[in-house]
């Protein structure tokens, strides 16, 4: 069975993002015939001579009218070697907020540029966005080489430049690779081009099919946020007590001892039941209903870790916030915190510092957040919750705030200080 990838894509506008997953859809022949058909005549009613391919995949109305990617959008496709679910993100400035969601759960990020334009503002913006959320690689598909008649100087400084700003980041060597590609034509995307013939890396296809995925640490410690408490009180199962929930982060198994948060209940897992029957162990992203040796007083929210490796319990947070509202964010106000399946109230104590995404510096007390600003807080919670830092599990260790006025999302949270 081939393994699974989750990548994303960035890039600022018309760099070809669109293209691009249209020609990996196409070239992987994961395209139906008509899908393929309503392109080629929506093409020809444009004046194209060839299937716009970029019309694969803007399938919203305005999307198309306007010729830009407004929402994100998750793309299936396969090859003999590998599974694929891409997150298809905007490159708008105006939807970075729609990046963070893309790239959350990405294990490889590919960031595009125009060859003609190179490493622009928006490029370093998403760049610090990928390296914020420990998307452990990138690849820059340099696009577009077709319009630069195929430089290979060109290519290199591009790449170069990348590379260095990527470091700073904290990439290592051999996390980042950049390529020269043609999506319209299809350069170095699934076949190798015989018009870059002083590149000898691999195409984007190869790359993505050869790329080491990383799996969940083994040794990661045991989570599992409680969604629903399942009691049917029927005759079958008159004392049936599960607790229902997907597993953050780590494995378990039926005699663990754990730990209940934020109260500090201990017990043992008595059982792990699945709608298939029970397992002897279950890991991280497995659905399960855990049952424990002792009646405790369990709910929604409340969070079951390994009892020798329990996350910190506290009513203070210090974390990163990508602001994802256009209304500003001040000192003093009044938030709900989403973290796991607990929803609490929260008060902004303090905005610490402000992240410069393009010069790579922090602004010490810079009094608010804007649209797209990556900063430094401090929330004091009206209760305690269970966290980890988003660096030792991403799952536990990451929040949202939200409005409590008109429960709109208005940041992603980070546990900890990654860029103080």
């Amino acid at each position: 069975m081939s393994s699974l990838l989750r990548l994303a894509t960035a890039g600022s506008v018309d760099d070809g993002k669109s293209t691009l997953v249209g020609r990996l859809l196409y070239d992987t022949k994961s395209v139906l015939a008509d899908q393929l058909d309503a392109v080629t005549r929506a093409s020809v009613d444009r004046g194209l001579s060839t299937p716009d391919l970029s019309l694969l995949v803007d399938g919203l109305r305005s999307e198309r009218e306007q010729g830009i990617t407004i929402d994100v959008a998750y793309r299936y496709f396969a090859t003999p070697r590998r599974s694929f679910v891409l997150a298809d993100t905007p490159g708008h400035v105006q939807y970075t907020r729609n990046t963070v969601t893309g790239a959350s759960t990405a294990q490889l990020a590919v960031l595009l540029v125009d060859a003609r334009n190179g490493v622009v503002e928006q490029t370093r913006r998403h760049a610090a966005v990928l390296a914020l959320l420990g998307v452990p690689r990138l690849v820059l598909a340099v696009n577009k080489i077709d319009l630069v008649d195929y430089d290979e100087a060109t290519f290199a400084v591009i790449a170069n430049e990348f590379a260095t700003h990527a470091t700073s980041l904290g990439y290592a060597e051999g996390e980042v690779l950049s390529i020269p590609v043609s999506a319209l034509q299809g350069d170095n995307v699934a076949v190798k081009s015989e018009r870059t013939p002083w590149y000898a890396g691999p195409t984007l296809l190869e790359h993505l099919e050869e790329v080491p995925v990383a799996p969940d640490p083994h040794d990661a410690a045991f989570r599992f946020p409680v969604q629903y408490v399942i009691r049917p009180r029927t005759p079958e199962y008159p004392d049936y007590r599960g607790y229902a929930g997907q597993i953050a982060s780590g494995s378990v198994r039926p005699g663990d001892e754990v730990v209940v948060l934020p109260h500090g209940l201990r017990s043992r897992v008595a059982a792990i039941d699945t709608a298939d029957g029970q397992l002897a162990e279950a890991g991280s992203g497995t659905s399960v209903t855990l049952l424990l040796e002792d009646d405790l007083d369990i709910s929604r929210g409340d969070l079951i870790a390994i009892a020798d490796r329990p996350p910190r319990v506290t009513d203070e947070l210090t974390a990163v916030l990508c602001w994802l509202s256009g209304k500003p964010l001040l000192p003093g106000a009044r938030v709900l915190v989403k973290h796991g399946t607990r929803t609490v109230q929260a008060l902004v104590d303090e905005i610490g510092s402000r992240f410069d995404e393009q010069t790579l510096t922090t602004v010490d007390s810079p009094g608010t957040l804007a649209l797209n600003d990556i900063g430094t807080v401090s929330l004091r919670l009206a209760e305690e919750l269970p966290v980890d830092d988003y660096g030792d599990s991403p799952r536990t260790g990451a929040f949202l705030v939200i409005d409590p006025k008109d429960g709109d999302t208005l940041a992603a949270g980070l546990i900890g200080e990654r860029f103080a």
